[in-house]
């Protein structure tokens, strides 16, 4: 009987172990940003199931917020403070991406949902994000070569929570005019 319960407790080690390996990988600031991506490519896909107007309408405003507030904390912090960490063409080209994605957000805010284009304008600024997303999340990417060199993205993190927080009220408070 006290070797089931070892094996079990030894078997319970391994699988905390591998817990807490996985939840050591990503800092505060790359897991806080890998959310936000997660939490975009579901409402994109969400999106393509939808007729109704009113509501493809409702879930690309909630798109368009998560993605202005990510991009300006991007920016603002993550951006800014990798420099000289991450290769200065992957950050510049990110830049480029988030003004391409901005403009995208402010040609279909302008648009109703009944318009011309307006499904497939959507769309293809869910590829777009899919492949900036990509970009930054792949080996040797922005986010890679930042948990290689930075030694304080937990600190980051935090940083990036506050200021979304700050920016969901001011933005979302915007959007109710």
């Amino acid at each position: 009987m006290a070797t089931a319960s070892t094996t079990h407790t030894s078997g319970q080690r391994k699988k905390k172990g591998r817990t807490r390996r996985t939840g050591r990988r990503d800092p505060l600031a790359v897991k806080l940003l890998k959310q936000d991506h997660r939490e975009v490519e579901g409402w994109f896909d969400e999106y393509e199931q939808l007729d109704a107007e009113q509501e493809k309408l409702e879930l690309f405003n909630k798109i368009a917020l998560a993605l202005k507030v990510h991009t300006k904390i991007e920016e603002e912090i993550f951006y800014a403070e990798e420099r000289g960490v991450v290769e200065d063409d992957l950050l510049d080209e990110a830049q480029v991406e988030h003004d391409g994605a901005k403009k995208m957000i402010a040609e279909i805010e302008a648009m109703q949902p009944s318009d011309d284009l307006y499904d497939a304008k959507v769309k293809v600024l869910g590829e777009y994000i899919k492949h900036h997303v990509k970009e930054e999340e792949q080996p040797g990417g922005i986010f890679a070569q930042a948990k290689r060199g930075d030694p304080d993205l937990d600190a980051m993190g935090e940083r990036l929570e506050a200021r979304k927080e700050e920016l969901m009220a001011q933005l979302g408070g915007e959007k109710a005019h």
